[in-house]
């Protein structure tokens, strides 16, 4: 009887040839995914660890689902997927453990389901050789159990993808064309620009390919982008003034989308830079970058296997949605973060995850056995450098948040508990670990004026955090001064008033 697997690459050699695969659950390679993705939510628990402090832009998304924290302020270009996504714990646990487990189990079996969505278009094998590369990166890794967005659209555009193939090739039935809406809605949801540059090929195809044209599968696409964008649309009417107020302001808090080549940028942040901005010194070094320069090699062969086998189109979709899903991170935004590019890593995983199984199977005597041993050997230095990288990002990112953390304890000391605000450096994610409102004057984050500061500060108690040595807000400049680790913390003094409007 022929594997599952077996029966894909029969089909795709010898498309006349009709072919009964065996679809018994290990026969279709089920097991192989799942073992995958138990690994992969194993290895964040084990990697990442459940402790770990919640982020600036995580107490941004939870605080708005949080039952004993003030919603911080949400900016322009966020969205509400990611404070959907963690409610079930959040709306009534403050537990960070209990929320990393909840994510890291929730992006493990997301993933799985992710994989599936390509059964039929690659082998079993390539599946959990794409899902295995794609989870053994330290990005991955890192931001799976976060309450983030990116790689919640990495697992949206792996399910809009894979079924948009599958309808097409009239495959999956009615199953592939919700995958097509679900996977567009879950991405548009969490980030609806980077739903839109997902897709871009995929409505190009359906328009301008004459025999791709399905308009049930256009209306199904539209519509999945459209439902996951609504919350988002509603919003900008209800906060921002309009649509387009909160697409400028969106692009102001960016830094202005403009031409501007990041690619030096994000080879900077691969060493473990959470957020390179402003992106300055040297380039991560070459065995931490290598991978990305060999990225783009191992999917143009992806590319060249999938031609010669007749199924070009299987990874030509894949791979231009990759390139799409990157072009605004590479080519239009003026700094990098690594995680920007997770949707990307994830269609390059399947292509990429090809190539190397045709390297280990392609027929040849002399050729198999070097590849055999060279490949092995590049994966395991790959995966040795991805949890170098990774063990230096969580430690880093740990001190930092225990520093909020012991921050908080702190302003709690000092009286400022809650109800409380505090503004200032840094005042969204301390305010959060100290369960205090957060406020700001001016930048991206501003939502308050001075007057109504000092109007707080007579009914709560209020603190303004700067860095060492800066100088205090002006509405803060005649209060008591406190040296609180990475911080100078000024005080209202209790009273009608904390000081002059200034």
């Amino acid at each position: 009887m022929v594997s599952g697997s077996d029966a894909t690459l029969a089909g795709a050699r010898h498309p006349g040839r009709p072919v009964v695969p065996d679809t018994s659950w290990r026969a279709r390679g089920e097991g192989w995914l799942w073992a995958v993705a138990g690994a992969f939510t194993a290895a964040q628990l084990v990697l990442v660890r459940p402790g770990l402090g919640l982020g600036w832009d995580e107490s941004v998304y939870v605080s708005q689902v949080s039952s004993d924290v003030p919603a911080a302020y949400f900016s322009a270009p966020r969205a509400r997927g990611v404070s959907w996504l963690v409610a079930p714990v959040a709306s009534w646990s403050s537990s960070t453990p209990l929320l990393r487990v909840y994510l890291a189990v929730l992006s493990g079996l997301a993933l799985c389901l992710a994989l599936r969505a390509w059964r039929g278009l690659f082998p079993a094998r390539v599946l959990a050789g794409a899902g295995a590369l794609f989870a053994t990166l330290w990005v991955t890794l890192f931001y799976g159990p976060q309450a983030m967005p990116n790689y919640w659209v990495a697992i949206g555009a792996l399910v809009c993808v894979g079924c948009f193939l599958r309808a097409g090739d009239d495959r999956g039935g009615r199953a592939a064309l919700w995958g097509v809406g679900g996977g567009a809605a879950l991405m548009a949801v969490m980030r609806p620009t980077d739903a839109v540059w997902v897709t871009l090929p995929l409505l190009a195809v359906l328009v301008c390919v004459p025999r791709r044209r399905n308009p049930r599968l256009l209306a199904v696409l539209l519509a999945g982008l459209a439902g996951g964008a609504v919350p988002w649309v509603i919003e900008a009417y209800t906060a921002y003034g309009g649509l387009r107020q909160r697409l400028s302001e969106g692009s102001r808090v960016q830094g202005g989308l403009g031409w501007n080549i990041a690619v030096d940028d994000q080879l900077r942040s691969l060493g473990g830079r959470a957020l390179c901005r402003p992106c300055t010194g040297p380039p991560a070094d070459l065995a931490v970058t290598l991978w990305w320069y060999a990225l783009p090699l191992l999917a143009l062969l992806g590319l060249v296997v999938a031609v010669r086998a007749r199924r070009a189109e299987t990874t030509l979709v894949p791979l231009a949605c990759a390139v799409t899903a990157a072009v605004p991170y590479l080519l239009l935004i003026g700094y990098a973060a690594p995680r920007f590019l997770l949707p990307a890593y994830a269609l390059l995983s399947l292509v990429v995850a090809d190539a190397l199984a045709h390297l280990l199977t392609a027929p040849g005597r002399t050729w198999r056995p070097v590849a055999w041993t060279l490949v092995p050997l590049a994966l395991a230095g790959h995966l040795a450098v991805q949890y170098a990288v990774l063990e230096r990002t969580v430690t880093r990112t740990a001190a930092s948040r225990e520093n909020w953390a012991r921050t908080a304890t702190e302003l709690h000391r000092l009286g400022v508990r809650p109800p409380c605000l505090v503004t200032g450096h840094t005042a969204i994610p301390v305010g959060f670990y100290a369960r205090c409102a957060s406020g700001n004057t001016q930048g991206n984050n501003a939502n308050t004026t001075p007057a109504e500061i000092l109007d707080t500060a007579g009914r709560i108690p209020v603190a303004a955090l700067t860095a060492p040595g800066g100088t205090p807000p002006s509405y803060a400049r005649d209060w008591p001064r406190h040296r609180l680790g990475p911080f100078d913390v000024y005080t209202a003094p209790a009273g009608p008033r904390g000081g002059g409007a200034g």
